[in-house]
């Protein structure tokens, strides 16, 4: 019998990378996807009519109102606003309004103080910073990636046959598997991070980390407890739930709920100690 504190305690508090951070190649290339436009648009930094500059510019070269929107870090194409002359939603990839009502935006959104007062001196690096610190909101998501990444780098060592984001509808078809008990009878079809197929059985394996605490953590052990319980209904198919994170420490008493009823609950000194080896291959 494994004990649960002691499994517990060798939880990392991070897994993050070098590349973890900040991905500056995507960040690099978001630039230089509009470099020619914000460039042009660099020509209205210190203006003294600044309003017809950009007039000119956007009736030479239309295709610079896409940069608009980063300029306010601002993904989205559209972007809605609504004050005491009413409720607009500016189209910046086709123009929907007169060009009096773009200067009206950038006249309302300081966007043309920013410029005309010489606060950035170079577009193209001032979006650089734009991207970077939009591109530290995926972190999060990259964090879930890292702990995939790390599975699967165990599952290749171990030369296991085994399949990416597959879902129990496709585990049905192709090896002739009910999988009811865990679809909730076809209402949903569960989608694993990886499906392992060995003689004998077939793993279906989720994995995530949590670096921070949160309710998430409670209603994924609670999420996984059930799985657990309807997986072992299922001849010949078995969960496998691979976590870690010192988030885990705020939630603990759903973990170990979920530990008590899930035999393949392992962490990454698992994965370390060759767990795939010992307990699935």
């Amino acid at each position: 019998m494994r004990d649960f504190n002691e499994w517990l305690s060798h939880f990392r508090p991070s897994i993050a990378g070098y590349d973890y951070y900040i991905d500056f190649v995507k960040v690099c290339n978001n630039v230089d996807s509009i470099k020619v436009e914000l460039n042009i648009l660099n020509s209205l930094i210190g203006s003294k009519n600044i309003e017809q500059d950009f007039k000119n510019i956007l009736t030479k070269y239309p295709e610079t109102l896409k940069c608009i929107p980063l300029l306010l870090a601002v993904r989205q194409s559209e972007i809605y606003v609504m004050d005491e002359d009413g409720q607009f939603l500016y189209d910046f990839k086709n123009m929907n309004y007169s060009i009096e009502q773009y200067i009206v935006f950038m006249r309302k959104t300081g966007l043309f103080d920013m410029l005309q007062n010489h606060i950035v001196n170079n577009l193209v690096d001032y979006c650089l910073g734009v991207e970077t610190g939009l591109d530290s909101n995926g972190r999060k998501n990259r964090g879930g990636h890292v702990m995939e990444d790390l599975v699967e780098k165990y599952l290749q060592d171990a030369r296991v046959e085994y399949y990416k984001e597959m879902y129990s509808k496709d585990i049905e078809k192709k090896w002739n598997i009910n999988l009811g008990q865990i679809s909730n009878q076809d209402k949903n079809s569960k989608r694993f991070d990886f499906v392992v197929k060995t003689e004998n059985y077939i793993y279906g394996i989720e994995c995530n980390f949590y670096g921070g605490g949160g309710s998430k953590l409670n209603e994924t052990a609670r999420s996984y407890k059930m799985l657990a319980i309807e997986a072992k209904e299922v001849k010949g198919f078995k969960f496998v739930w691979f976590t870690d994170g010192i988030g885990w420490l705020s939630a603990r008493k759903n973990l170990k709920e979920t530990f008590d009823v899930l035999d393949d609950l392992y962490s990454i000194s698992d994965l370390e100690n060759k767990i795939i080896n010992k307990k699935i291959i």
